[in-house]
């Protein structure tokens, strides 16, 4: 296991669409194994590959309170099938270091994909789960918290992103 370098906004590959995983094998577990020891490192609750500079559609969650056992959720190829409701909850992100925004989200979500081992599974989630599912699967496709943002409310974040970067080069 390895920690990874996780990629900040405006870096462009965070922007690109995540390519599928054509077979899950032992490099994809390897994979999986260091975006686990990196989201627990930086700390997070989510983390997808091409926040670390990998084009693949995996992401990994641990929703776990502190206090609580660690239950590491692996979704390969994640397919979102079905959402419902709406709720707004305010979000970080490890590409966005200290910023959090309010963000809308559906409240309650259907999504299939594979596991580690390359089993499908099919997962019903409300509350945190479904939106750290839907922000992860949104990384995949390219698609960053700051897109959710009103015109203010992104030039905001911009600007403190800007002088964030200003002040640690």
């Amino acid at each position: 296991m390895a920690l990874r370098t996780i990629l900040e906004y405006p870096d462009p590959r965070l922007r690109e669409v995540a390519k599928p995983v054509a077979e899950v094998n032992d490099e994809v577990r390897a994979l999986v194994e260091d975006m686990a020891e990196t989201m627990y490192a930086a700390p997070g609750v989510g983390l997808a590959a091409n926040q670390i500079g990998v084009n693949l559609r995996v992401f990994v969650i641990d929703i776990a309170a502190e206090d609580e056992p660690s239950e590491l959720l692996v979704f390969i190829n994640p397919e979102i099938t079905a959402t419902e409701g709406q709720q707004t909850w305010n979000e970080g992100c490890l590409s966005f270091p200290d910023v959090s925004e309010e963000i809308k989200r559906a409240e309650f979500i259907t999504v299939r994909a594979l596991d580690e081992n390359g089993k499908a599974f099919e997962l019903e989630a409300d509350g945190l789960l479904a939106v750290a599912v839907q922000h992860e699967n949104d990384h995949l496709n390219g698609v960053l918290m700051i897109d959710k943002l009103n015109a203010v409310k992104r030039r905001l974040m911009g600007r403190k992103l800007a002088r964030r970067q200003q002040a640690n080069p």
